[in-house]
């Protein structure tokens, strides 16, 4: 088990290099499983997530070769028995079971693992594979899936499904349902799908497969079903989480801090709110620069489905607005129970109150160094960023949840001046 020792007060300054989208990535190589074909994936970041996924795709009996952010992936034969050793530590690898079933017509899997941030159902996804005329069981931890036959007429007028869920539309229910329905005869049309990026990034992935899909990037997608699909080459989108992250960094500690190969308009939210608290932001059509201050504002989120302030930038929020001027709030409404780094910025010095799925936070001229643990991935990446102001050296337990999302961030904050070291325990 490794940790990180930061200590606070450097200045960053320079340039650092946005990787690979991870959650582009990991439905991306899953939907290599609908063909025969060889695909080539590149700017695939290198990570936990990623290496488990490449994991379960030779495990499920395709050929992976990876070599400096590209994979080359050949599933000429395939296994229909996602391997519980592997699904468990990892809830993305859900994303599996569309493919699967798209190609396959039956597929076995464990209910998937990954980190603790509230519940996340899966049923939606289930509910979805239904409408599309699967049939299943669930025994001893394990889903099987096989497939039956479509609701009456579907396959002529079309079948609708709504991914809605209770707290707005699942990325991964959308993805899978996607996957599924470009092999499956007729008409599927998806109300309430996801609109992230990252949905609109396999989608594309998809239709250079030889899917036909309309609609990617907002709440309606119309897809027809093919015959077969065939390989081909495919870059993946910036991470915008990542890059987002790298923002609040050069707001916290930074003098000028320049992202490269970033996509501001996927940021559009993020942006606005360091905006509002007072922070230069210069965004142009390959890179994005923020320009640090002594002092900021605070401010008001309230995480929505894209293209609303996103979830994964909650928790780095919090950190920068425990050291804003004045009175901020943070609601959280598509995860209520995501507040798990609360405690450990407090440790920090941090004045955090929380009301239901409300914290508010009273900014505080500074923070001191303390032990902390990292609870999940984007608790993680708080705690680092809160690190980088804080007075002393600040120890960070558990960075492997740090590692499932973040490719080589110490690396790169080093880059930029950051005093990090990652030491084994």
């Amino acid at each position: 088990m490794e940790k990180f020792l930061i200590r606070g007060g450097s200045v960053l300054e320079g340039s650092v290099q946005v990787s690979g989208s991870k959650n582009s990535s990991l439905p991306i190589l899953a939907a290599t499983l609908l063909t025969r074909d060889p695909c080539v994936i590149r700017r695939v970041p290198d990570l936990s997530d990623t290496n488990y996924m490449t994991q379960i795709l030779t495990q499920l009996g395709a050929s992976v070769e990876r070599a400096s952010g590209t994979v080359k992936v050949t599933a000429e034969k395939v296994r229909h028995l996602a391997p519980y050793e592997l699904v468990r530590k990892m809830r993305a690898s859900i994303c599996v079971l569309g493919p699967l079933y798209g190609r396959l017509g039956k597929c076995t899997i464990s209910v998937p693992g990954g980190c603790v941030i509230g519940d996340r159902p899966i049923d939606i996804h289930l509910r979805g594979l239904q409408e599309l005329g699967a049939t299943i069981e669930t025994k001893g931890g394990d889903m099987h899936l096989k497939r039956g036959r479509t609701r009456a007429g579907a396959a002529s007028s079309g079948r609708e499904v709504n991914m809605r869920g209770k707290h707005g539309p699942t990325v991964l229910g959308t993805d899978n349902l996607m996957m599924a329905a470009v092999l499956t005869p007729g008409t599927t049309i998806i109300e309430g799908a996801a609109a992230e990026p990252e949905v609109e990034d396999l989608a594309h992935f998809l239709t250079k497969m030889g899917a036909r899909i309309e609609g990617a990037g907002t709440r309606r997608i119309t897809i027809q079903g093919v015959k077969e699909l065939h390989g081909t080459e495919h870059t993946v989108i910036p991470d915008r989480i990542e890059a987002g992250t790298f923002l609040v960094a050069g707001a916290i500690a930074g003098r000028k801090v320049t992202l490269k190969k970033a996509n501001h308009h996927h940021l559009a939210a993020v942006i606005a709110k360091l905006r509002e608290s007072g922070f230069e932001i210069d965004a142009g059509s390959r890179e994005i620069t923020i320009h640090g201050r002594d002092s900021w504002k605070g401010g008001t989120i309230t995480t929505e489905p894209y293209p609303g302030f996103p979830t994964d930038m909650q928790a780095q929020f919090c950190a920068l607005y425990a050291l804003a001027d004045g009175v901020s709030a943070v609601t959280e409404t598509i995860f209520p129970e995501r507040f798990m780094h609360l405690p450990e910025l407090k440790r920090m010095g941090a004045h955090i109150t929380r009301e239901a799925a409300t914290a508010i936070i009273t900014g505080v001229p500074g923070l001191s160094a303390a032990p902390v643990m990292a609870s999940d991935l984007r608790a993680s990446a708080a705690l680092v960023l809160a690190a980088l102001r804080a007075e002393g050296e600040t120890e960070i337990n558990r960075v492997y949840h740090i590692d499932r999302g973040y490719e080589h961030i110490d690396e790169k904050l080093t880059h930029l001046g950051a005093a990090i070291e990652r030491v084994q325990v």
